[in-house]
């Protein structure tokens, strides 16, 4: 007797069973092809970290080739910009508020990524937020080492102020080392006695240049995207001559009293979780109020899969209920009658 998948009744009309089954043959086929596509998005991204003596132009290549296999959702719109010589995209969900942005620092290891990169990604953090993205293309080490890229975030952030988007209605976000970047403006901006702003978003992010976490080593064997040599190698060539210890670089080892609330993901099998563990801690006892979602099994930025992985579709929803508390405008009380 052919065997039937699940929930088909034998009672059912011929007609019925051949169309559950080819329901169901479909669904397979569909499951087969997405994890197929997801491997050889793992592949591209893989290959592209790992090559070592490839040049730095062919890896910066093949990510953009990677990245170019993941859609766009629908219903954002593109415009691009520029900030006087900062490239940057403007990327605005329907019905969107004018007065209420976030600022989306791609990932990359400061040495890859661009905004047609990590433009679907922010794009779907977007629509899950309500509000407008803006996506910079900081410029890239070793051409421009640190400090380069914070100027360029820090720029791209005063320019949303410039465009009357009040700090509590902005809300900054990135990836990797575009995570770092984002916390490390955090800290640049109180330094400086600037307008923080309503609450910041870390996905996997590099806090630690100088490579001290344990999971460096713990998780190298499950992590599928970020091999730890390619690590030291990036860190390198974004540091310069400047010392790892540098908070502006490496946030974990900065003052993080004051910052406003946090979210912060990461996944079990990626090598930075001790990134994310090691500053949610030392920020906890700082004072500040720090979401720490560790997920089970997920990769580094698992989020970019979102089109394939039904738990970066779960988690930028997370993200997206975050921000919209974060930012909900501040209403007055109303004064009772007497």
């Amino acid at each position: 007797m052919t065997n039937l998948p699940r929930g088909v009744d034998s009672a059912q009309s011929g007609s019925d069973i051949f169309t559950s089954s080819f329901a169901f043959l479909l669904a397979k086929v569909a499951r087969m092809m997405i994890h197929r596509i997801l491997h050889n998005i793992l592949l591209r991204l893989s290959r592209s970290l790992n090559r070592r003596f490839a040049s730095l132009q062919a890896r910066r290549q093949r990510l953009e080739r990677a990245a170019g296999l993941i859609p766009m959702p629908r219903g954002v719109r593109r415009t691009a910009i520029r900030i006087d010589s900062l490239p940057a995209e403007w990327l605005i969900p329907g019905d969107s508020p004018s007065d209420a942005a976030m600022l989306y620092l791609h990932g990359g290891g400061y040495v890859m990524g661009s905004i047609r990169t990590h433009r679907a990604l922010a794009a779907r953090i977007a629509k899950a937020s309500g509000i407008r993205c803006l996506i910079i293309d900081y410029r890239l080490a070793p051409e421009h080492p640190f400090p380069a890229a914070l100027d360029d975030a820090h720029r791209a952030y005063r320019w949303l102020l410039q465009q009357d988007i009040p700090p509590e209605r902005l809300v900054v976000a990135g990836d990797s080392a575009g995570g770092g970047l984002t916390l490390a403006l955090l800290l640049y901006l109180r330094d400086r006695g600037e307008p923080l702003p309503a609450a910041a978003v870390g996905l996997s992010p590099w806090t630690d240049l100088a490579g001290t976490g344990s999971s460096l080593q713990s998780k190298a064997a499950v992590d599928p995207i970020v091999p730890v040599a390619a690590l030291d190698y990036v860190a390198k060539q974004y540091l310069g001559n400047e010392a790892p210890q540098n908070p502006y670089a490496s946030p974990l080892y900065g003052d993080l009293r004051g910052l406003p609330p946090l979210l912060i993901h990461v996944g079990t099998h990626e090598v930075l979780l001790d990134d994310s563990l090691r500053f949610a801690e030392k920020a906890r006892t700082a004072g500040v109020n720090v979401s720490l979602e560790i997920w089970p099994d997920m990769m580094h930025v698992w989020h970019f899969f979102a089109p394939f992985l039904p738990q970066a579709r779960q988690a930028i929803q997370k993200i997206g209920a975050f921000i919209r508390k974060a930012i909900q405008p501040v209403i007055a009380p109303t004064r009772q009658p007497t």
